[in-house]
């Protein structure tokens, strides 16, 4: 359709210009008709050019200096680029020189149109179609920028979804399946060792244990995702007891101060941090026992997880791994902050979120 728009446009062109030559050979011989066949040219090519998308914006002037001769020569012969340059001044030229342009062309138009004895009537019918045209072609210029504007809200909105969905996917992912891993790899190593059976049996059903609470887990996440109501401090004692369930060590949980006006999203971060920490616990420090402390500071919700003792690894890094990462990433965009690094002993994470759901303190 707009291809089919274009080519009338341009088919309104060369007609205009047609009509200047048709008049104005007759009356003022061929070098008269021929200087106004090329004027014609020229100003309609000015025209169809932006219209095509091609060439500079200054052709628009070039267009509409063409249209002015033409209309001068022979009337009415060049508002085809009076009309089309000033409908297309705002696609092609910032707000400031569009609105220039086209006060320019309005006000020229009814010059020449007065110098050649149009009568006033008509001048001001020409110079209200102008305006017109004008009006309409801001609008739909603004509604096709809407239209833009929406289209990229969406895409990034789309895009931070995925990065939303990215990091609870990591989330539950990681830490159930760790823990899965060290149970069936004791039990492959047990096996293959020819010793006790019952043990590694034992080590198979606390892996299927844990695919079951991961399978919980998930279904969790998926509620607070839909903006349910997280209890803390049962999820911390959990993830206390599926730590020292998979590493054999100490977990103790310490939850103080009123914690009642988390949003979802600061306990949501809050519980993956957690689990991110005591993951990285058992997978860096094997052995380390662990503490996890929740409590609320003025206007501040912390959660510090610590270790101490273990076996702690050479390759364990103060950043963290890619889930404190991304931990990192979800505490910024809550307007808080993740700290990580060397502990008493051991190695520290420090979550600092808002005590408060801004959103709901703003209303």
């Amino acid at each position: 359709m707009r291809a089919v728009w274009r080519a009338l446009l341009v088919a309104y062109l060369i007609v205009g210009a047609v009509l200047a030559v048709v008049e104005v050979w007759p009356r003022d011989g061929w070098p008269a008709g021929a200087g106004i066949a090329v004027v014609g040219v020229l100003a309609a090519a000015g025209c169809a050019l932006p219209l095509l998308g091609r060439g500079p914006d200054a052709l628009l002037v070039a267009a509409l200096a063409g249209g002015l001769a033409l209309h001068g020569a022979a009337m009415g012969s060049g508002l085809p680029m009076i009309f089309v340059s000033v409908c297309l001044a705002p696609y092609r030229l910032p707000l400031r020189w569009g609105l220039a342009f086209v006060t320019a062309a309005i006000a020229a138009t009814a010059g020449v149109s007065a110098v050649t004895g149009v009568a006033f009537p008509a001048i001001f019918g020409i110079s209200l179609g102008l305006g017109y045209c004008v009006i309409v072609a801001f609008l739909l210029r603004q509604l096709a920028l809407m239209r833009e504007l929406a289209e990229s809200r969406a895409r990034e909105a789309a895009q931070g979804e995925r990065a939303h969905l990215a990091r609870e996917i990591h989330d539950i992912l990681a830490h159930a399946q760790s823990a899965q891993i060290v149970h069936l790899e004791g039990a492959r190593l047990l096996l293959s060792r020819g010793e006790d059976a019952s043990a590694a049996l034992g080590r198979v059903t606390v892996a299927l244990k844990l695919a079951r609470e991961g399978l919980e887990e998930t279904k969790r996440a998926v509620d607070a995702l839909r903006g349910e109501d997280l209890r803390l401090a049962e999820r911390l004692e959990r993830l206390a007891v599926e730590h020292r369930s998979a590493g054999g060590a100490g977990c103790a949980v310490r939850v103080s101060g009123d914690l009642e006006g988390l949003s979802a999203g600061a306990r949501l971060a809050v519980a993956r941090t957690a689990q991110e920490a005591l993951t990285n616990v058992r997978k860096h420090a094997p052995g380390a026992a662990a503490e996890v402390s929740l409590r609320r500071v003025a206007d501040w919700c912390e959660l510090e997880v610590r270790d101490h003792g273990g076996r702690a690894r050479a390759d364990r890094q103060p950043g963290g791994g890619h889930g404190l990462v991304g931990m990192r990433e979800r505490a910024e965009l809550l307007g808080g902050s993740l700290v990580t690094g060397p502990g008493e002993g051991g190695f520290r994470v420090l979550l600092r979120v808002p005590a408060a759901d801004r959103a709901g303190a703003a209303r």
